[in-house]
C-alpha cells in the first residue's frame, strides 16, 4: 500500500457507486491489501457478499440496515434503519481506529445523511479518525460540499439512461 491513503467519494444519481468501490477492493485484494466494506441501509444477501467470502478474509463485508426499503413514508422502518445505522457507525469507527485494514469503504453512508439517520459531523469524525496510510471510500447520493472539500477524489455517477425507468426491476448479480 502506498505511504499516504486518500479519501474517495463516489456520489451521484447514476448506477455504479457501490460497484466502483467493490472493484477497488477486489483490485487491492489482488495486491494483498485487505478491505473492510461496511454497507449501510442494506440488509439482504447480495452477490458481492458471496464473492467476498471467496477471497477468504482479505475482503470483509458487513451490513447494517434493514432488508426493508426506507422511503421516508414509513416511520417503523426508519427506526429499524436508525438502530442499524448507529451500530454500523460504531463498527466503522472501531475499524478505522483499529487500523488493521488498508481500505475501508462506507457504502451508502451519504444516504444516511439524506434520510437523517446520521449527521454531517459524525461523518467528518470518521474522516478525521482515518490513519494516514488508510484509503477511505464513502459512497451514496448527494455528497455535501463540506465532504467534497475534505475528499481527495470525488467521482460523480450521472444517470443518462436507466432501464429501471422502463419497468425493469433489480436483478440478482447485476444490481445486487
Amino acid at each position: 500500500m502506498s505511504v499516504k491513503g486518500y479519501i474517495h467519494i463516489y456520489t451521484g444519481n447514476g448506477k455504479g457507486k457501490t460497484t466502483a468501490a467493490l472493484g477497488l477492493c477486489f483490485r487491492a485484494a489482488g495486491c494483498g491489501i485487505s478491505s473492510a466494506f461496511i454497507q449501510f441501509m442494506k440488509g439482504q444477501e447480495t452477490g458481492e457478499i458471496s464473492a467476498a467470502k471467496m477471497t477468504g478474509s482479505i475482503i470483509t463485508i458487513e451490513q447494517y440496515g434493514s432488508p426493508k426499503l426506507l422511503t421516508g413514508k414509513n416511520p417503523e422502518i426508519f427506526e429499524e434503519h436508525k438502530i442499524e445505522a448507529d451500530k454500523g457507525y460504531a463498527r466503522a469507527m472501531h475499524l478505522i481506529r483499529q487500523n488493521s485494514f488498508g481500505i475501508i469503504v462506507l457504502d451508502e453512508i451519504l444516504n444516511l445523511l439524506n434520510f437523517k439517520l446520521i449527521d454531517l459531523e459524525s461523518i467528518i469524525d470518521l474522516i478525521n479518525a482515518k490513519p494516514d496510510h488508510m484509503e477511505l471510500i464513502l459512497t451514496g447520493r448527494g455528497a455535501p460540499d463540506e465532504l467534497v472539500h475534505l475528499a481527495d477524489l470525488v467521482t460523480e455517477m450521472r444517470e443518462i439512461k436507466h432501464y429501471f425507468n422502463s419497468g425493469v426491476t433489480a436483478r440478482r448479480g447485476i444490481e445486487f
